[in-house]
């Protein structure tokens, strides 16, 4: 007799009351009171030998650049690839430009491990050093590899815990996306996103810790502590909402973003590095002469924590401090952020919601008023008593040398952000935002690392403080 089918619930519903009863733990956690992470982050730094030296660009060991192309390659095919890109736009002040695009057609693993300890839902960070973090040691996810790291291109150590999210067999998982990453240096880049749960008993290397998402919210009100990687897994956790409603409805936003995405008329064809306009090579640079947007330099690393311990790789390092903030308001009693249906080179789909305002200020500061971007000055001159929230915070260490952006949460009125916004811009509530988040390439990493905070309990959008 063949045993009857049993449906299951088509989604776990108390998972967003449990990530609400972690985030509601800010001081202390299973193992770790928040207050000491920042003397155990330097204790890690202390146990290891870090070392980032910059090096010329043809001493690089193990790279080089292509003789017909002048394109960068690693000398196993793997990794990633250094090439130039030739874009062209029907919108904006810059309508064509070539630039160096990073080309990494592999997808990574972003992954959090998450264990109940009391009834209270942990997750495992680890202090791991990126040679592109000014200060080196952030907390990063349980596991953050590239598909050649994991599988053992560099011929290194194992990748710890690994097995929790190549084996579903370990665990529940909680969460699992595709994402974006920075689409202005990265060509149609994209990460696996996941939170796995699972319980066992999980033996902690000494690089790891346990902390509550309220404990990683309380971090994130510090500069340069959550790097960039944790930031986006935690932005695709499904929080509580309590909105009772929006502006726009769920099918409204949707559909303006489908028109935005539509309306983008962009190429953004793949060049020879070698033959990229208004760049120049140097013995230790690939840049501009006018300074702006970024260059390509060269590293020496030395880590004693890491699966490899030495090597030299190639990274992108911008010309400015960016800026990354939502303007929000409040219509109804509910909070609603100003979104950015933001067009970026290396973008899958052309077009992912950004901040209100995500640019570097100096790149636009030869250009008149009207051809910079919306609303920097709104956050530019912000006084303390509009400024919700304010961080510097990492980008890609892996990738990108000294990338920092101010992150910000600016409360604004009618007339500095009205209801009805320029094109291109839409008013849309948190919990939106994060029911769009928790699918692939509907937010950028910038527009994440904002959600994370809110997620994770950082900064409260109250009518009132």
């Amino acid at each position: 007799m063949t045993a009857p089918t049993v449906l299951r619930l088509r989604a776990d519903d108390t998972l967003a009351q449990r990530l609400a009863r972690s985030a509601a733990l800010r001081a202390e956690g299973f193992a770790l009171r928040t207050a000491d992470v920042a003397g155990w982050l330097t204790q890690r730094a202390r146990a290891h030998h870090f070392r980032v030296e910059r090096i010329a660009l043809n001493d690089l060991d193990g790279w080089f650049f292509a003789t017909d192309t002048g394109n960068l390659h690693h000398h196993t095919g793997r990794f990633f690839s250094i090439e130039g890109i030739d874009v062209n736009h029907n919108e904006g002040a810059i309508r064509r430009w070539q630039q160096p695009m990073i080309r990494q057609p592999e997808v990574g693993i972003l992954g959090i491990l998450a264990k109940e300890f009391d009834g209270v839902l942990h997750f495992l960070l680890q202090a791991k050093m990126e040679p592109g973090n000014r200060n080196l040691l952030q907390l990063s996810p349980t596991v953050q590899a590239t598909h050649s790291n994991y599988t053992g291109a560099h011929r290194g150590t194992p990748v710890k815990y690994l097995e929790y999210f190549t084996d579903p067999s370990r665990g529940t998982v909680l969460t699992d996306v595709l994402q974006s990453e920075h689409g202005s240096w990265f060509y149609r880049k994209s990460n696996r996103n996941i939170v796995m749960e699972t319980v066992d008993d999980v033996p902690v290397d000494d690089d790891f810790c346990w902390l509550t998402l309220g404990q990683i919210g309380e971090l994130l009100r510090y500069d340069n502590v959550v790097n960039m990687d944790a930031r986006t897994v935690l932005a695709s956790c499904p929080v509580t909402s309590a909105e009772p409603g929006a502006l726009n409805t769920d099918m409204e936003l949707r559909s303006w973003f489908t028109v935005e995405r539509s309306r983008h008329s962009l190429t953004a064809e793949r060049v020879p590095l070698a033959d990229i306009e208004e760049w120049k090579r140097s013995d230790f640079t690939l840049g501009r002469d006018d300074g702006r947007y970024f260059r390509l330099v060269a590293v020496a690393v030395e880590a004693g924590n890491r699966e490899v311990t030495g090597w030299s790789q190639p990274l992108f390092e911008p010309t400015g401090i960016g800026v990354s903030a939502f303007l929000f308001r409040h219509f109804g009693g509910v909070p609603h952020l100003l979104v950015q249906a933001k067009v970026e080179a290396g973008f899958l789909d052309t077009v992912e919601l950004a901040p209100t305002v995500q640019c570097t200020p100096g790149n636009w500061a030869h250009l008149p008023e009207p051809l910079r971007p919306y609303f920097l000055d709104v956050v530019r001159v912000a006084g303390p008593d509009r400024v919700r929230y304010a961080a510097v915070h990492s980008e890609e260490g892996g990738r990108f040398l000294n990338a920092e952006s101010r992150y910000l949460f600016v409360e604004a009125d009618e007339a500095q952000a009205p209801l009805d916004p320029p094109t291109g811009f839409r008013w849309a509530t948190p919990g939106q935002l994060n029911n769009l988040a928790q699918h692939g390439h509907y937010l950028n990493v910038q527009a994440r690392t904002l959600l994370a905070c809110l997620n994770a309990g950082t900064v409260r959008l109250d009518p009132t403080r």
